[in-house]
C-alpha cells in the first residue's frame, strides 16, 4: 500500500499520482512537482489517500512543495506569455508557408521549454520553424503534432447535443470507440449522425455501451429465430430501449411483421451483430 495524491495539469486532463512527501493537501490546492516535461504547477484532483501498490507505478515522484503565492503568480504570467507565443508562431508559420494549424501553446512552469501543439494532414518539416522560434524565445522549443480528438479537447465547443464537448468538460482521457458499438446501439451508420465535431466517432457511444451490452443479453437481435405466441418467426427489427420486436412469422412470410414484447418470445437461435467489410472500410476513418 502507498499514500498518493492525484494531480491534474489541465482543467480536464489526466490525473497523475505523486508521493505527497508528508504534506496533507486539499482538493484544488496548487502544488509544484517534477514531471517528465520538467517542473510543473498542478492542481490537486485527488486528496491524500492510500491505494494498492498494483494500481501505481513505482517509484512515485515526490511533490516538491505546495505552491506559494509567487508560484501561482508565475503560473498566471506564463498563461499571458503563451498568448504572445501563439501569435508569434502563427506569423512564423505563415511566413514559411507551412501546411499546419497551430492549436495551443504551453510554457513549462520553469520556462525551460515551450510546447507548440499543431495539427496537419501529413508529416511537416518544421525544422526551420523550430530554429526561428528558438531565436525569438531563447529556450528549448518542442513541436508536437496532435490528432483531431486532442484538438477538440484543447479548444472545446458545443456538440450536436447542444452541450459542451464531453472531452473538454469532464473526460480526463479518451477511450476507444468502434463502429461495432454504433451498430450494437442500433444507430444509423451515417457518418454525419455518429461522428462528433472532430470528425471521429462520438465519445458518448462508449459510456452508453455498457447499458446496450446488458440489453443485448435479454433482447433478441435482428435476424434471431424466435418462438412467439403466434408461432415461429425471424426478428426483422429490434428496439433495445423499448424492448419491442417486429417479427416476420414463418407461417405468413409475405404478411407485415407482427409486433411483440421481448418478454413474450423465446429465443430459438440468436443472431450476431457484425460490421461487414464494406461498412468497415467506409467508416474506418471515423474510429
Amino acid at each position: 500500500m502507498a499514500e498518493i495524491i492525484g494531480v491534474r495539469f489541465k482543467d480536464v486532463g489526466k490525473v497523475y499520482y505523486f508521493d505527497p512527501s508528508g504534506h496533507t493537501l486539499n482538493l484544488n490546492d496548487k502544488v509544484i512537482v517534477e514531471t517528465a516535461r520538467g517542473v510543473e504547477c498542478g492542481c490537486v484532483a485527488i486528496e491524500n489517500r492510500i491505494v494498492d501498490d498494483k494500481s501505481i507505478t513505482h517509484p512515485l515522484k515526490k511533490i516538491i512543495r505546495p505552491a506559494t503565492a509567487a508560484d501561482i503568480k508565475r503560473s498566471e504570467d506564463n498563461r499571458a506569455k503563451e498568448e504572445r507565443a501563439f501569435k508569434i508562431c502563427v506569423k512564423k508559420i505563415e511566413e514559411q508557408k507551412l501546411d499546419m494549424k497551430l492549436v495551443n501553446v504551453e510554457y513549462t512552469f520553469d520556462n525551460k521549454k515551450i510546447l507548440f501543439y499543431f495539427t496537419a494532414d501529413g508529416r511537416v518539416d518544421f525544422r526551420g520553424l523550430v530554429k526561428e522560434l528558438a531565436s525569438v524565445f531563447h529556450t528549448r522549443i518542442e513541436l508536437r503534432q496532435i490528432g483531431v480528438r486532442d484538438e477538440a479537447k484543447m479548444l472545446g465547443g458545443i456538440g450536436i447535443c447542444g452541450r459542451p464537448f464531453c472531452c473538454n468538460s469532464y473526460m480526463g482521457e479518451f477511450h476507444p470507440v468502434s463502429i461495432k458499438m454504433a451498430k450494437e446501439q442500433g444507430l444509423s451508420l451515417n457518418p454525419v449522425k455518429i461522428s462528433g465535431t472532430c470528425g471521429r466517432l462520438m465519445c458518448c457511444l462508449k459510456y452508453e455501451q455498457a447499458a446496450y451490452t446488458d440489453l443485448l443479453k435479454t433482447v433478441p437481435k435482428e435476424g434471431a429465430t424466435v418462438m412467439t405466441p403466434n408461432g415461429e418467426g425471424i426478428v426483422v427489427e429490434a428496439n433495445l430501449i423499448s424492448k419491442v420486436l417486429k417479427v416476420r412469422l414463418k407461417k405468413s412470410p409475405d404478411a407485415a411483421p407482427t409486433t411483440f414484447k421481448a418478454g413474450d418470445v423465446k429465443v430459438l437461435k440468436d443472431a450476431q451483430i457484425k460490421v461487414n467489410k464494406k461498412e468497415l472500410e467506409e467508416l474506418k476513418k471515423l474510429e
